[in-house]
């Protein structure tokens, strides 16, 4: 071959393997871009089950098909369901536990077993699209978990492209107080303790897997802490307030894409500008404690079917930051969940009851037209309840569960329940019943600022009622026996009961 022919060929060869290079990206880049708007344009739903009276997974299978939801994501890797759902059409999304992050990080051989008995068996039948590793671990008090959770991620996606699996994305879901400032968008940042040990790890997973970063978001929490500065409508998709940034000049019509922008552009600050996100869990309460402003199913309903109106909107809509962003998004949930502690609104954020009626209608296609839905209640609960509240045992509740609450309200501080020694000013009458009484309203009452809800895994409800008016009608009992001194600085005493003055 002459010089000049070889030459010629060498040309001809560098240019086409080049051009096949070239078609290669491409066209990944398009079959990426086409399955990222097919996630996104099947609105999911979170299948918690931390309830008493949560149906089968056949059932709950069967509710979500009814629903027309695209996706599922589960809490676990639950054999039964993963198996059931290989007969549907529906995504899925599962999760590792967080105490099985620290052994995954740390050894590849277990993040391989873990993927061959998670995985395997169901893969590709069940279309699983999602791992997630942990939820929301920064609540957890092992650091260990924290140093681990990059390392576990990498490890499950080596395991999963060993076996030839690439269509499956890894990420884990963060809350928003993983941010330490989110408002304006342009001001976020993420907190100081975890931007550099966990963000940037984890952020330069994300980028180099093409996976998404993934966030807890409820603008519900967001508006009840401060609704004077943020309207309801504005955290409904509703109205026609507007929010410009200070410094990027985007303009905002709702809070949900304020906070988005803000994960956004705090991802930017730390030099990654480009990486998908996804909303993993999103919802509006239906119920909750009495001074839960704005917990109530009318507005669950609104916030639900502006929110898949929004994301299932084609060609996508995105956010100011993101223009014509798709964005994967799981509804927040399908049944209540009366297993969970804290205040009421942990318990409410279910669409269906337990039997798979619709506490409120709602269409995960995004189809219907928002007129098409009948008319729900008028709130009562939009403005800020500004009476007296007590804290009482439930009718009926069983003296041994009632037992275990009054050691659990007495064990947390001395303060608590000083008054139910012997002697002292409620000793009498000398019962589980009426001491579990002043108890959960004692331990409400000194404790409700930090968080803690007069719930006492169901055994305890709030009431408007001033119980102590009812003892009146007791046979047998001195109304002189009942407390009149004082519960406490900023609470006031009517009989033993601890109130707490919201006025």
């Amino acid at each position: 071959m002459s010089g000049v022919a070889f030459f010629l060929f060498t040309l001809i060869y560098f240019s086409s393997s080049c051009c096949s290079a070239a078609r290669f990206q491409h066209r990944h880049r398009y079959m990426e871009r086409k399955l990222m708007i097919a996630l996104a344009s099947k609105i999911g739903i979170n299948y918690g089950r931390q309830g008493k009276d949560i149906p089968s997974p056949y059932q709950s299978i069967n509710f979500i098909k009814s629903i027309k939801a695209g996706h599922v994501k589960l809490y676990d890797a639950d054999p039964e369901t993963l198996t059931l759902l290989s007969h549907t059409n529906l995504y899925v999304s599962i999760t590792v536990h967080n105490h099985q992050i620290t052994s995954l990080g740390t050894n590849q051989t277990t993040a391989e077993d873990w993927v061959k008995t998670n995985i395997l068996p169901y893969y590709p039948q069940t279309q699983i699209r999602f791992v997630l590793v942990g939820n929301e671990i920064l609540s957890v008090q092992d650091r260990n978990i924290t140093a681990n959770l990059v390392p576990a991620m990498r490890k499950i996606v080596n395991a999963l492209r060993a076996h030839g699996i690439h269509n499956i994305k890894v990420g884990t879901p963060l809350p928003m107080d993983s941010l330490r400032s989110t408002f304006p968008p342009s001001n976020s940042t993420f907190r100081e303790d975890i931007a550099g040990p966990l963000m940037l790890p984890l952020l330069k997973f994300l980028n180099g897997t093409n996976s998404y970063f993934f966030i807890n978001l409820q603008p519900y929490y967001r508006w009840l802490r401060n609704p004077m500065n943020t309207s309801l409508d504005f955290a409904l998709f509703q109205g026609n307030s507007t929010y410009p940034d200070p410094r990027t000049g985007l303009v905002y019509h709702n809070l949900v894409d304020q906070m988005l922008d803000s994960v956004i552009l705090a991802m930017t600050k730390l030099g990654y500008p480009h990486i998908r996100i996804a909303i993993s869990e999103t919802g509006w309460p239906n119920s909750g404690d009495i001074d839960e402003t704005g917990a109530n199913i009318l507005n669950a309903a609104t916030y639900n079917r502006n929110l898949i109106k929004k994301m299932t909107a084609i060609p996508p809509i995105g956010t100011p930051a993101r223009p014509g962003l798709p964005i994967p998004t799981f509804v927040f949930s399908l049944f209540n969940e009366n297993q969970k502690s804290g205040s009421g609104t942990q318990r409410h954020w279910g669409i269906l009851h337990p039997d798979g009626t619709p506490i409120y209608d709602i269409d995960f296609t995004g189809q219907k037209p928002l007129t098409g839905f009948n008319p729900l209640p008028k709130p009562t609960n939009n403005v800020p309840y500004k009476g007296q509240m007590w804290c009482v045992p439930v009718e009926g509740a069983n003296e041994a569960e009632l037992e275990e609450a009054l050691r659990m309200a007495c064990g947390r501080s001395n303060t608590t329940c000083a008054a139910l020694a012997p002697g002292k000013e409620c000793y009498e009458p000398v019962s589980i019943y009426w001491h579990a009484r002043y108890a959960v309203s004692s331990y409400w009452a000194q404790f409700r600022t930090q968080n803690v809800g007069c719930y006492f895994n169901g055994l305890a409800h709030e009431t408007t009622t001033n119980p102590g008016e009812s003892f009146v009608l007791l046979p047998k009992l001195d109304k002189n026996t009942y407390c009149h001194g004082s519960c406490g600085r900023g609470r006031i005493s009517v009989d033993f009961f601890c109130v707490w003055n919201v006025l």
